[in-house]
């Protein structure tokens, strides 16, 4: 719930610091599920400064905000808008490089599958990463540097593209993955943090309201990626190219739910050709689309590393990694150890859930409902409106949260994906009626504004004080998804990948009610004592 009504109606409140004045006090933990179902108050050993020089004060060691002046407290605020616009804008930049490549893997390196090969190793290779890298990576160079030579590892990625074979995309691929999972872990930690830091600012007893705000705009401004590099390269393939495309009704009827890859369309022509619906481009095209994305993918790291406060402005040198003053070493296993949560471990099928849901619309929408049947050329025109959407979805679900609660949005969302899933199951892609094609991805894209901004909200507010961990396993988790669905992309035919999406959606939602319920029980019981 996105409201300041959180301390008394059971919410969480992840800007709690058990500080010496506050252990009698009042203030709810962190997460209900701390507490014993016969306690009140949490029991926690209260250490000072004097004995532990790692010991959280409730402005996590910044300057008290009450020895700040108003017009301080003021340029304190707009500072924080100014890193949370800048991250946002450096991730926009990279991901309509990375976005635009990704989209386009399926339809044009669809021989022998590598490029569904590569978008699988980057995310098996993230897997990696998320349990071993970023806490050590943010604690050896902090949030912002790691932000920065994170970005370059996808820089290095979209360079393979000029020489696509298996030698070169894989590599780069093991790269961009090793690289993904510090970046984002560090972005949602400074996000996080500032969130903490400006609801103390603003008075707000609970950080939840500003850290889903700046997720928000973060996801709001993030997802406006997909629409300038889904321009870019449709504007580039489809130079000097009629805006026709010609497709054999005996091939369009194996498009849709009955895609199953290029090599069954081989099989439709009869000549052993690949058919043209899934032709690579141009190779002159192709170079000269590399090369614009390559240049907004370096953009982003030089304006991170330009504009960007070092989160040690905001007490990072006192977080000790995840505000518990633990070592590097202990920090990665903390990644480990925190899968021993019982809401991390209920929460794992909606993580999957956001990366095969995503994956999906990357792999399958493009290459078996647009490429397939209206050709390649039209794949970024029609995911535009998908990041339209997104955006838009982004920044205003922090707004409708704080109206109507947390668990409508996720059921909404949910409702959203299965009625587009029955959809997609039914309709037969036919490029004469192009409006379909531009609402299914409109109302995808909305739906994943729900699963992006809320799911990192709700990591933020269940496992606040533990950061680093917490969004090592959710990157962990939402990378498995995407791992799994690019994997068994070239094997299956889309409406067996259909049925897979149905199935994690219903295991997803239903562990996420369980915590609700968890949550609703232990706060009515609590109450009655």
């Amino acid at each position: 719930m996105g409201n300041s009504e959180e301390a008394t109606t059971g919410e969480v409140n992840e800007g709690y610091v058990p500080t010496e004045e506050k252990v009698n006090g009042d203030e709810p933990p962190p997460y209900s599920s701390d507490m014993k179902e016969n306690e009140t108050s949490v029991p926690v050993d209260v250490e000072t400064r004097n004995n532990n020089p790692n010991f959280q004060n409730e402005n996590d060691g910044m300057r008290s905000i009450g020895s700040m002046s108003p017009f301080e407290i003021q340029q304190e605020k707009m500072r924080i808008w100014k890193n949370v616009a800048v991250i946002s804008l450096s991730f926009m930049c990279l991901f309509t490089a990375f976005n635009s490549v990704g989209n386009l893997q399926s339809s044009i390196n669809a021989d022998a599958g590598l490029g569904t090969t590569a978008s699988a190793t980057i995310y098996v290779a993230l897997i990696v990463s998320c349990m071993f890298v970023p806490t050590w990576l943010i604690k050896t160079i902090k949030c912002k540097w790691t932000m920065v030579f994170c970005e370059l590892c996808y820089s290095v990625y979209i360079i393979a593209q000029f020489w696509p074979s298996f030698g070169t995309l894989i590599p780069a691929a093991i790269i961009l993955g090793i690289g993904a999972a510090p970046m984002w872990s560090a972005k949602c930690t400074y996000l996080t943090q500032v969130g903490n830091r400006y609801a103390a600012l603003i008075g707000d007893k609970s950080a939840e309201p500003s850290i889903t705000r700046f997720f928000g705009v973060f996801f709001m401004v993030f997802q406006t990626s997909q629409i300038w590099g889904n321009l870019i390269s449709s504007l580039v393939l489809s130079m000097d190219k009629a805006d026709e495309t010609i497709v054999d009704e005996d091939i369009l009827q194996f498009c849709g739910a009955n895609f199953c890859n290029s090599r069954n369309l081989t099989n439709i022509t009869g000549d052993g050709s690949v058919s043209l619906p899934l032709e690579r481009p141009d190779e002159d095209k192709i170079q000269m689309l590399t090369g614009i994305l390559l240049g907004f993918a370096l953009l982003a790291s030089l304006i991170m590393a330009l504009l960007v406060d070092p989160l040690s402005r905001f007490g990072e040198e006192e977080r000790q990694g995840s505000s518990t003053g633990k070592t590097g070493v202990e920090l990665l296993l903390a990644t480990f150890q925190h899968m021993k949560n019982p809401y991390q471990l209920l929460i794992i099928p909606l993580t999957l859930w956001s990366g095969f849901e995503q994956a999906f619309l990357t792999a399958e929408f493009t290459a078996a409902y647009i490429s397939c049947s209206w050709g390649v050329q039209h794949v970024g025109f029609v995911l535009i409106c998908y990041g339209v959407a997104d955006a838009l979805g982004s920044i205003t679900c922090g707004s409708i949260v704080k109206i109507v609660g947390r668990m409508p949005i996720f059921i909404f969302g949910a409702l959203l994906n299965a009625g587009l899933i029955i959809a997609l199951f039914l309709w037969q892609p036919d490029p004469s009626k192009p409006v379909i094609y531009f609402v299914i991805a409109a109302f995808w894209g909305l739906a994943d504004s729900i699963w992006q901004t809320q799911i990192n909200s709700f990591y933020g507010v269940i496992f606040a004080g533990s950061e680093e961990a917490a969004f090592s396993n959710y990157r962990l988790w939402e990378s498995l998804g995407f791992a799994i669905a690019f994997a068994y992309s070239y094997a299956l035919c889309a409406n067996a990948k259909l049925w897979v999406l149905v199935g994690i959606l219903i295991a997803g939602m239903t562990g996420y009610f369980i915590i609700e319920i968890i949550e609703t029980k232990k706060f009515k019981k609590t109450r009655k004592e």
